[in-house]
Order: C-alpha cells, then sequence, then structure tokens
C-alpha cells in the first residue's frame, strides 16, 4: 500500500471528508463551499492527512468555528491556506497564493510549537462544520442567524460525532472563539465525550484587533492546548 496503513487516522479523516456533500434547503442568500469536490484538493487533502496522521494516536482537537473560504474553504485542510500548506507542511499545490489571517495566525503557534511534525502528531485543527459557509460573497458563521443554526445543530452533532471517531483524545477539546465554545458545549453535552472544553480567542479576532498582542496570544493558545 506504498506505505500507506489502513484504519488509521489518516484514513478516517480522508474518507470522511471526501465523502461530505452540501446541505440543501438553506436560508435565502446562503451557500456552502465543498472544496473536496475539486480534484486538486482530494490530492492535497489525502497528501496531508497521510503525512501527518498516518498511524492510531488519539489527538487534542481543536474546533474552529466552519473554514473560511480562502483558507480550509479552498484547501479542504482547517486553518491551512494554500501559502501554509506549501511553506509549512511541505506540500505543493496550485490553490493560489493568498494568505488567510485565521491560517497566518494559526500557523505561527505551529511553528513556535516546533513546527507540522510535531505539532500534528498531537494535535488536530478542524471545525464544528468542515464545509464554508457564504453569505451574500462573505464569510458565515453557522450562528449568525437562528434560522441557519436550527438547520445546521444535526449537522453539527453528525459533524462532531464522525470526526471523534478518527481518534480524539477525550480529557479536553479546545474552542476557537468563545461563542463558538457555546455550541460545542451543547453538543458535548450531547455526545458526552470531552471531558472539559478550553476556550482561547478566535485567530481572526487576534490578527484583526489584537495584533500588537500576537505573542502573548501565541503564549496563551501554547499553554491551553498543553498536553503530556
Amino acid at each position: 500500500m506504498n506505505g500507506i496503513k489502513s484504519n488509521t487516522f489518516a484514513e478516517k479523516a480522508v474518507e470522511y471528508f471526501l465523502s461530505l456533500k452540501k446541505p440543501v434547503n438553506l436560508p435565502q442568500g446562503v451557500e456552502f463551499l465543498n472544496p473536496y469536490e475539486n480534484k486538486s484538493v482530494r490530492k492535497v487533502v489525502k497528501e496531508f492527512y497521510r503525512k501527518f496522521y498516518n498511524d492510531n494516536n488519539k489527538r487534542v482537537f481543536i474546533f474552529g468555528i466552519n473554514p473560511g473560504r480562502f483558507g480550509g474553504g479552498l484547501t479542504g485542510i482547517s486553518f491551512t491556506d494554500p501559502v501554509a500548506l506549501r511553506l509549512f507542511c511541505g506540500i505543493e499545490n496550485r490553490l493560489g497564493n493568498r494568505r488567510e489571517l485565521s491560517s497566518d495566525f494559526i500557523y505561527k503557534v505551529v511553528e513556535q510549537f516546533g513546527g507540522a511534525g510535531k505539532f500534528f502528531r498531537k494535535y488536530f485543527l478542524t471545525a464544528l462544520y468542515p464545509l464554508a459557509i457564504i453569505k451574500d460573497g462573505k464569510n458565515h458563521n453557522y450562528y449568525d442567524s437562528k434560522e441557519l443554526y436550527e438547520i445546521m445543530k444535526p449537522l453539527l452533532i453528525d459533524s462532531v460525532r464522525e470526526q471523534i471517531k478518527f481518534g480524539a483524545e477525550k480529557s479536553f477539546a479546545v474552542s476557537l472563539g468563545k461563542k463558538n465554545a457555546k455550541y460545542l458545549e451543547e453538543i458535548n453535552t450531547e455526545l458526552n465525550y470531552f471531558c472539559e472544553i478550553k476556550v482561547v480567542e478566535h485567530p481572526r479576532f487576534i490578527m484583526q484587533y489584537r495584533r500588537k498582542r500576537l505573542h502573548e496570544f501565541i503564549s496563551k493558545y501554547l499553554e491551553t492546548i498543553k498536553f503530556p
């Protein structure tokens, strides 16, 4: 199998992400982007997971909201824009050269931790819902309207339930963003899986409004996610 192990974290993740379909019956003006329909994205997703997750190790899950259209919504890999994919993960791609704020911050944390290889051995960057949501051409969050959230609630629960099957550490998970944490707590109450939900400020908020305190927030991230 060319060094690819079956039933690993990588293969479970690849199978799940590449099988995702767009939801239907959405509120007016709301649409989903499914990067996994793109042949080039499918290729880099397989390469990424088989490079960093080709084992059965459990990882601490770090949950974002839903991907932005220039990061995970483009590459299929959470908080990873095409530039980060090349520079920090060593995966060539033809998905563009645009940087995304959240990806920029996250990979500062990854580099401070010791690099992608070391980081991904212990952590899994993901989102409560893996597809990007767009409204009127701009990024949109699953909780931005009550109508959308009610439609998406069962999808969010199913998304988390399926992803933890990859190999999630139970002792704690991390929410990126305080509002996101509220909904992750609700989902976790239903699934009864993670013992604790830890919370840090969302990368986009930090990069837009707290950039002068960047090193402080990187240190906070590293302290919050610390795991033996």
